[in-house]
């Protein structure tokens, strides 16, 4: 799904905005980057000074939109696809070395196969000249889901399985939500994408399933973890114990934003009552108990919605404020001044405190006003980072150079530092010093979904950018 071109806040309030939250982030990363070079002045005098930046004009915009559907060509679709199809056991594989080649199976994960199916319906969307190429592959990611990944038994997902489809004891039988989400959302795609009935049918089932059994009509939201035949796993002796994304008798930030996400993508062509009101009181819980004021994000929460203290996730502050943005499209009653605004401070913040202003890059997490705690740039970040700035210079560029230049910034790193020149595709995880540490190209948690995704939006984003600019 692509964000429609929004509705604007007044030139007045975004400055204001934008002038308060990096504020105190730029008085904060001069005081970081001084420390980071006079530590290492070596490695800081290599670096290679930061590109002269482009002018937010047609020219520009078609420069980078075809630099972005290039890498998005060569480095996620030509690298995946179709090398990752399972044609002996069916599904994507997910494990592969730098250099492409299969590596030891982690076997079939339900979020994994729910991205690589809808990444697959998305291209036959929207790259017309590739349509044919990737429908097959839709199809194939469909028929896994369906006749594989559900649960013919008792209902819902499975959360992961191995090559023969069968539960695997370090896994378990246990239905977790967010794998559950993810599936949804390449049933509802792949509906779009193929318009067969049995898709659209998987992701009701899916949605039917979830709200039966997961839903909290006292708190609002869901339970994340169930057993196998659909009940709460009750918190009792095993609270705080991980399962999932979360823990045993506790809500996540992570897997409400991606049911917000999966919830929207159904919405899209299922227009039914319920899955309105459940994707609006997500849009809710997300906006105003997930993400606070200076724009970051609780993680964890009791299931009544008290929140327990951990670290910022930059990466996830700013994919959020792209998700919420999405979800008011889909649900087509234009912008709400409050979504707009924790948008909009999500994504300051984020770039504010959670950019590298050394080696260039997303950190990983942080705190709130103190300096990221892990400096490592996993490639996800990246791109939900690419993505969310562009769409910030799409709704608040007539007022500030910021965004694009930023942008043009996260760009560049994406492109020196990210993408792997050699073998093509995206390296997981970049080191503080711009050297890759994890030389695999993917696993279970590695699909071509964030950079799919991101690089799509992008492109396209560029796209209508130039229809309107001045030349």
């Amino acid at each position: 799904m692509s964000t429609r071109e929004p509705r604007v806040t007044s030139a007045r309030t975004a400055g204001q905005l934008l002038r308060v939250s990096l504020a105190a982030g730029l008085l904060w990363a001069a005081a970081f980057c001084g420390q980071t070079m006079a530590q290492e002045p070596e490695a800081a005098a290599a670096r290679p000074k930061p590109p002269s930046s482009l002018q937010p004009d047609r020219a520009s915009y078609l420069k980078l939109a075809d630099e972005v559907e290039s890498v998005l060509r060569r480095d996620v679709l030509d690298a995946w696809f179709p090398r990752s199809i399972d044609e002996a056991n069916g599904g994507f594989r997910s494990d592969f070395t730098r250099e492409w080649k299969p590596a030891r199976s982690g076997g079939k994960f339900s979020v994994f196969q729910g991205r690589m199916t809808w990444v697959a319906a998305q291209v036959v969307m929207r790259r017309p000249d590739l349509k044919d190429r990737f429908l097959p592959m839709a199809r194939h990611g469909l028929e896994f889901l369906d006749k594989v990944m559900w649960d013919k038994d008792h209902g819902g997902f499975f959360w992961h399985l191995d090559d023969d489809g069968a539960v695997t004891p370090s896994y378990g039988d246990a239905k977790q939500l967010y794998g559950m989400s993810f599936c949804l959302y390449g049933a509802a795609a792949a509906f779009q994408a193929t318009r067969d009935p049995k898709a659209l049918e998987l992701a009701e089932r899916a949605f039917r399933w979830i709200d039966r059994h997961a839903h909290d009509a006292v708190n609002g939201g869901y339970f994340e973890q169930l057993t196998r035949e659909g009940r709460v796993i009750d918190a009792g002796s095993g609270a705080g114990r991980p399962s999932g994304v979360s823990y045993v008798g506790f809500k996540s930030m992570n897997t409400h934003i991606h049911l917000l996400e999966s919830f929207a993508q159904l919405y899209e062509v299922r227009k039914d009552e319920l899955l309105r009101k459940r994707l609006e009181e997500l849009l809710v819980i997300c906006r105003d108990r997930i993400c606070v004021e200076p724009g970051v994000m609780n993680l964890f929460f009791t299931p009544d919605w008290r929140a327990i203290p951990d670290h910022d996730s930059y990466g996830h502050d700013i994919e959020t404020a792209y998700l919420m943005l999405e979800a008011e499209d889909v649900l087509g009653r234009g912008h709400d001044p409050k979504t707009e605004r924790m948008a909009k401070m999500l994504v300051d913040h984020g770039y504010a405190y959670g950019w590298d202003r050394t080696t260039g890059g997303f950190c990983r997490h942080g705190t709130t006003f103190g300096q990221p705690e892990d400096r490592r740039k996993e490639w996800w970040m990246q791109f939900e980072g690419l993505n969310a700035l562009l769409l910030m210079h799409e709704k608040y560029g007539r007022d500030t150079s910021t965004y694009f230049e930023a942008f043009q910034r996260q760009w560049q790193f994406i492109k020196d530092y990210q993408i792997d020149a050699e073998f093509h595709g995206v390296y997981e995880m970049i080191g503080p010093e711009g050297a890759p540490t994890v030389s695999g190209k993917g696993r279970i948690w590695k699909a071509a979904y964030h950079d799919g995704r991101a690089l799509l939006n992008v492109s396209e984003r560029l796209r209508r950018l130039a229809k309107t600019a001045a030349r």
